[in-house]
């Protein structure tokens, strides 16, 4: 009779591990292990996301931001440095990257098919507006150039060809009726402008992002410099057909200076293929504004990333799966 007891025990319990094995499945079939499925995977596999040059913000925010992208959902992220926002564009055009860091004035000429986009782009979609991109002009302080005509007649590093700081480069200079042929043009990059100004083979540079510019910070530890400032007025006036560029200053002692700069600033843009799947964009977009943190101890432009104001400026249409998340806050 004890046996017969002790069988049966024995089958009720084995019973009972089936059953909980199958409730365990049933459960996270949705490949979720938390609330709400938080650290279920994604369907694609790959997120390549388009930065710019090696010491610039877009490449040093963005390599932490796939490293969380990787650590989260176990999925082959990794950045592709690149020469920065039209490039960016270009290659979520053709299909080549899943997102990019880019300035919100190349979003809105592509989309529109203005400037140097032959016809509009229905590719592209956005996640959030980020932080304010600073043109910071930069020369020696015995270069005789104090104000922005000054550059007139002198050699300067725009950006690297077709890069967000040439594109917003050439504007401003035509805003200020100089054009190319005024001024002898070196398409450099920040870290090779750098090194030009240091070595006297250029008069002054544009090195557009956010701040600090780690090529700029260096230089200025080791060259005398002087920050070329923008009148706002003029901004305001430029800003009249290109509403991207607003006011905004530089803070004394970002670069060394004693005063703040006047010049212009363009806000950045977290972009990605409108193909992507919503769920997907979703996830993406709800690690990426729960890492702010993260992304901020990365380098310091991420602090002015915040999700109130992720949705103003937007200069392409919001993907449905990152206007799904802003719903839900």
């Amino acid at each position: 009779m004890a046996k017969k007891k002790l069988s049966v025990f024995m089958m009720s319990a084995a019973a009972a591990l089936v059953l909980a094995a199958c409730g365990g499945e049933e459960e996270t079939s949705d490949g979720g292990s938390g609330e709400g499925g938080e650290t279920e995977g994604l369907e694609s596999n790959i997120v390549t996301i388009a930065t710019g040059g090696a010491s610039g913000p877009y490449n040093i925010i963005g390599t932490t931001l796939a490293d969380t992208y990787s650590n989260t959902y176990d999925v082959n992220s990794r950045t592709q440095t690149t020469g920065a926002s039209v490039e960016n564009v270009n290659l979520i055009k053709e299909d080549k990257i899943e997102m990019a860091f880019t300035m919100s004035d190349v979003v809105s000429q592509a989309v529109e098919g203005t400037e140097g986009f032959d016809e509009p782009t229905d590719k592209i979609s956005q996640i959030a507006a980020l932080y304010p991109n600073y043109v910071q002009i930069v020369t020696t302080a015995d270069s005789g150039i104090e104000t922005f005509e000054d550059l007139r007649g002198k050699r300067i590093a725009v950006g690297d060809q077709n890069s967000g700081v040439e594109v917003n480069a050439r504007t401003l200079l035509e805003g200020h009726g100089i054009t190319y042929d005024d001024i002898e043009v070196d398409y450099l990059g920040y870290a090779e402008a750098a090194d030009g100004l240091r070595a006297g083979q250029i008069d002054a540079a544009f090195l557009t992002s956010g701040l600090p510019n780690a090529s700029l910070l260096e230089l200025s530890q080791s060259l005398d410099i002087r920050m070329v400032s923008i009148d706002p007025t003029d901004v305001e006036n430029i800003a009249e057909d290109k509403s991207y560029f607003i006011a905004m200053e530089i803070p004394a002692d970002t670069y060394g200076n004693e005063e703040a700069i006047p010049t212009a600033a363009i806000m950045n843009a977290l972009v990605v293929k409108s193909d992507m799947s919503e769920d997907d964009v979703y996830k993406l977009t709800k690690t990426f504004f729960e890492n702010l943190d993260t992304l901020e101890n990365s380098h310091q432009a991420a602090s002015d990333i915040s999700l109130e104001a992720a949705q103003e400026g937007l200069v392409a249409p919001l993907h449905p799966g990152a206007e799904r998340y802003y719903s839900e806050q």
